[in-house]
């Protein structure tokens, strides 16, 4: 296996998804403290999501509190409470590459501009024969870090 070409730098976001994302915001922000700071209504994606963060700068971790805009529609954003995590990585166009070389499953969509406003893409939660290495029933996201989360984990890091 050949060197990995990117690194993976932190956790980006957690997606909770739920019947109603009403009670999750009651735990999430009305217990917790964390402000939402956005929503992301897609009918493609079958999602209405709020936007919530905690932690600040380059540090800061997005908290989607997900709900489907039909519950009989796929993707079934509330059918698994923790619906993904997304990684921070420094390069993704390498990450996609590396990884699909070395049997990583990608999920259908490649690379694209997210809810957040960053390319990412996404790991399938299964292997395949072709792809035999998948997330294990989680689906992961890989977005690519701006310019100021690079250089504050890399300074992080010596």
């Amino acid at each position: 296996m050949t060197q990995r070409p990117f690194k993976i730098l932190g956790i980006q976001q957690i997606a909770i998804g739920g019947p109603s994302k009403d009670k999750l915001k009651t735990l999430w922000v009305d217990m917790l403290g964390l402000e939402v700071t956005g929503n992301f209504v897609s009918e493609r994606e079958n999602v209405d999501e709020d936007i919530c963060a905690m932690g600040k700068g380059p540090f800061k971790v997005e908290v989607d509190l997900m709900q489907p805009l039909d519950p009989e529609k796929k993707p079934a954003v509330h059918a698994t409470p923790l619906n993904h995590v997304g990684l921070w990585v420094d390069d993704l166009p390498k990450a996609v590459e590396w990884l699909s070389a070395n049997g990583v499953r990608f999920a259908p969509g490649g690379i694209r501009r997210g809810a957040a406003g960053y390319d990412i893409t996404f790991l399938h939660p299964k292997g395949n024969d072709e792809f035999p290495i998948g997330g294990e029933g989680v689906l992961v996201e890989l977005v690519q870090a701006p310019a100021e989360v690079v250089e504050a984990f890399a300074k992080l890091a010596g």
